[in-house]
């Protein structure tokens, strides 16, 4: 098996490509030695194409709850009774003072996030006014995660200097429908794909822990493979109570190091950003993601729930080796 894994990592590192029975060999590991192995061979490919740079991005919900989409996992959904705190769109200084604070505390990126179906053109001149002014006043890189949009809408985002969208497909497609009816996994797709054809980085990836097996997180990972993105947000499902998944028990720190390392196989030269779940689920496991491929962090807290302290993340990263 060992002899697997180097083979494997050789081709991919001279340009070719991990096949499906190949991932689902190594997603089926179950003991120490093999991931360990399969981590230190991802971190031979991440160091081929992305070398030690890691990037530090930040969010802000600027705008909270009341969403009627039925995502299974989202405490922001107007479907479930999660108690959260809800609030309107932020204005335009609100978004840029976070984003200052954000860049002080080590962030290089800056995601304005809104719990929303979609982009509505009401909100659409606030939100490239923010864009602009977190670019231009914090100088800081502005990305945008705002569900569906037009692209007329995808167009003045961009002019506005908008370079990154966040739209996650969350899991694969055949356990899409379990996961959310609202809308389509091929609804996502179009906007990924809408994403690509304007020119505009694909920043999508997926939860783990949502009821999907090893098959289908291999689905997952190969159609952003197919996709070309250029990162890959690999979270982990941190119930939320009130959400009809707030039972669900979540992978554990080896599921998680193993998972990524395969990720890594199949998206060699994707930003592999770890995200929200992080701290609960892989706990004094954190700094092996980062040896097992990932090489993207986000700090400072998610939409509803906290992280931890950036000075810490900053300090592990630094240990590791790597380049903020």
């Amino acid at each position: 098996m060992m002899d697997l894994i180097h083979s494997v990592a050789e081709r991919v590192l001279e340009g070719g490509e991990i096949t499906l029975p190949e991932a689902k060999e190594f997603i089926g590991f179950e003991s120490w030695p093999e991931v360990l192995e399969l981590a230190a061979q991802a971190t031979r490919i991440r160091e081929r194409f992305t070398g030690k740079e890691v990037d530090l991005c930040a969010l802000v919900n600027a705008k909270a709850g009341l969403c009627p989409e039925d995502c299974k996992f989202c405490s922001q959904s107007s479907h479930w009774n999660t108690r959260i705190s809800t609030y309107p769109l932020m204005s335009a200084d609100q978004i840029v003072e976070r984003a200052a604070v954000a860049k002080r505390f080590g962030a290089q990126r800056f995601c304005i996030v809104t719990a929303t179906r979609g982009l509505s053109d009401q909100d659409l001149p606030l939100l490239c006014d923010a864009v602009r002014r977190v670019k231009e006043e914090v100088g800081i890189v502005p990305e945008c995660s705002l569900g569906f949009l037009t692209e007329s809408q995808l167009q003045k985002l961009k002019e506005a200097g908008m370079t990154r969208y966040n739209h996650n497909l969350e899991t694969s497609e055949s356990h899409f429908p379990n996961i959310c009816t609202a809308h389509t996994y091929q609804d996502r797709l179009r906007t990924i794909k809408m994403l690509k054809a304007n020119g505009v980085e694909a920043c999508s990836g997926g939860i783990l822990g949502l009821g999907e097996s090893r098959q289908e997180r291999l689905e997952l990972a190969f159609a952003l493979a197919e996709l070309d993105v250029e990162c890959a947000p690999i979270n982990v499902l941190n119930p939320r109570p009130g959400t009809p998944l707030e039972s669900k028990t979540p992978p554990d720190p080896m599921e998680v190091i193993k998972t990524i390392a395969v990720f890594r196989f199949i998206l060699p030269r994707a930003k592999l950003e770890l995200g929200g779940g992080r701290e609960v689920n892989l706990r004094d496991f954190q700094a092996m993601a980062f040896l097992a491929g990932a090489n993207s962090l986000i700090i400072g807290g998610y939409l509803t729930t906290f992280g931890r302290q950036p000075v810490h993340d900053l300090a592990m990263l630094k240990d590791l080796g790597f380049t903020v």
